[in-house]
Parts: structure tokens; sequence; C-alpha cells
């Protein structure tokens, strides 16, 4: 199949835009007053999912991690391109593929714009851009000593689906499909993204594990933080076979949550229930911001130490 062949058949939709796929460039439009949120990610099989996964959630999640981007900053998401190289036109798996890259597009309003194909080993890349209004975008810079440190959802559910993969976790079958669901169908926090704005002082998504994200806000802020071990969000199904440490580890440290974490002064604390009850969406305060450098992570009185603290991708 030619390569404007495939675009027509399986990636082209009518767009939100004043020129979509089909020309040289596609040509948009940001409301005034407003700024253009930009960010990309790319997903490579064998290093960001298993090639023999059902392609559906393929799309799904390549566009869910650029969604959850936008999410981060406040901002509510509105075009996307795709890039993709196929090692050979399949027309099952694109089909599959593109349904659940579209599933997720219109879940979130988020229209493809135009892209890319070649022929190659897979490799999808997807840049997105969204809307925020001027001067509120949730950025990693505004934290503050006192203020508190909150995660939505909860985290290592996707990271103990891996383990269980590798072969390296023995989980139930009716445990299973909780973790599976967390690590292929992700769901951004668009709404409570948008929520925040005005009431957290740093925000980002977790994808590389909370401790190695949440380093990020605390370098980016010249702040250190404490957290509570017994405040996270844990899974909650009855893992038999998990270890402590290896729940810990995949908590902490996993990855692939896709949850937002952010900061925010101890005043909204009862605003930011209610929003936990308005969403739906568990909010768990786990500890709070240091003026002193260093992160922390408390098990009582015991301190928790991990050899990894997270997802290194040219480690």
């Amino acid at each position: 199949m030619a390569e404007f062949a495939l675009i027509a058949k399986y990636f082209t939709r009518p767009a939100k835009a004043d020129l979509g796929v089909g020309d040289d460039a596609a040509l948009i439009r940001v409301r005034p007053g407003y700024q253009l949120a930009v960010s990309a990610d790319m997903s490579v099989a064998g290093t960001h999912f298993f090639a023999d996964i059902d392609p559906f959630a393929i799309g799904w999640k390549s566009m869910a991690v650029n969604v959850s981007d936008m999410a981060a900053m406040g901002a509510e998401p509105k075009w996307s391109t795709l890039s993709i190289a196929l090692p050979e036109v399949d027309g099952p798996w694109l089909q599959r593929f593109s349904e659940g890259l579209f599933a997720c597009a219109d879940a979130f309003g988020v229209s493809l714009i135009g892209g890319d194909t070649t022929r190659g080993p897979l490799n999808i890349a997807i840049n997105i851009m969204g809307e925020v209004p001027q001067g509120q975008a949730l950025q990693r810079n505004g934290a503050q000593a006192g203020d508190d440190i909150w995660v939505s959802g909860v985290l290592g559910q996707a990271a103990l689906w891996l383990q269980h993969r590798l072969g390296k976790l023995d989980v139930h079958a009716e445990e299973l499909a909780a973790l599976a669901t967390a690590m292929h169908h992700p769901q951004p926090r668009v709404a409570l993204g948008l929520a925040l704005r005005g009431m957290a002082t740093a925000a980002l998504d977790i994808s590389d594990g909370l401790l190695a994200d949440l380093a990020h806000i605390l370098e980016a802020s010249a702040v250190g933080a404490e957290l509570d071990w017994a405040a996270m969000p844990k899974p909650l199904l009855p893992l038999s076979s998990v270890t402590d440490s290896v729940l810990q580890q995949a908590v902490l440290a996993g990855g692939d949550d896709y949850e937002l974490c952010f900061t925010a002064a101890p005043q909204h604390r009862d605003a930011l229930q209610a929003l936990s009850t308005q969403l739906g969406l568990p909010l768990s305060r786990i500890g709070k911001v240091t003026a002193h450098a260093g992160l922390q992570v408390l098990n009582g009185e015991a301190r928790i130490d991990l050899s990894q603290k997270g997802y290194a991708h040219f480690g």
C-alpha cells in the first residue's frame, strides 16, 4: 500500500483545525489569551512496549502518554501529529492500532492533524499540542518549603504487571486484569490538571517512577522532600506473592503510572479533598516539601532506600 493511501485509510479523520491531514503542514489557531503547550513522546517496540500486545492497546497508550503531558501542564489537549515507522504494512494491525489511537484521542478531544510514515523497526512518535490560559500553566519550578505533596490514583500497578510479564512475579489471574489495565490503558488526568490551575505550585506526570519524577520538581524548585510510605496509594488487590521490597520498588520507582504528582499549600487541603470527591479520583497527600535538599521516604521511623529510583532511558 502506498504511503498516502495508508494515511487516508487509517489515519484521516475530520480535524478541529484550520487545515488538517493532507497538505504540507497543518494550520491551527490558538484562542486569544492562551498559550500553546507542546510536547512529544516516542514509543519503540521492545523498549516501551511488547510488539505482541494488542495493537488497540498500543494505539491507546501511545496517545495517552502524550495527553498526560498536557494534563501535567494544566493544558487542554487539542491537536496531535503521528509519525510511525512500520516493518511492513499489516492491515489488521493498523486497523486495531488506529482504533485504539482514535479512541483515546476522541475521549480527550484531540484531533490528529498530520504526521509521517516510513519503513523501519516499529517506532511511534506523537507530538501533541494544547491550550492553557496565559500565565496559568502548571510548571515544575514553583514548589515551596511547607507545601504538601500529592499524587492521584494508585501507583505501582503497571510496574507489577511488567514484573509478571518478565516472569519475575507470580500474579493470580483475578489480580492480573487490573494490573494489565493500568499498564495498557492509562487514564490521563486532564480534568484534574485543569482544576489544579491556581492551586498547585508545581506538577508533573509520573512516567519514570515517583521518586525519579518528583526529583525533577525538587531540582527545579531548589527544595527537598520527605515522603510517608504509609500514605502512598498502593495497589488495592490482595497481591499474595508480592514482598514488601517488590511493592516498594513498584510504587516508588516502577513508573508507567501516568498519575499526577503535585505540590500545593496546606490551605488547599479541604478543596483538594472536595475535588477528589467531585472527580471520583483518589488524591493522596504523601509528604511535604522541605527547605533542605534531598528526598527521603520514611516507613515509620525507618528510611526506605531503593537501589533504583526510576526508569533510566540511557542507564
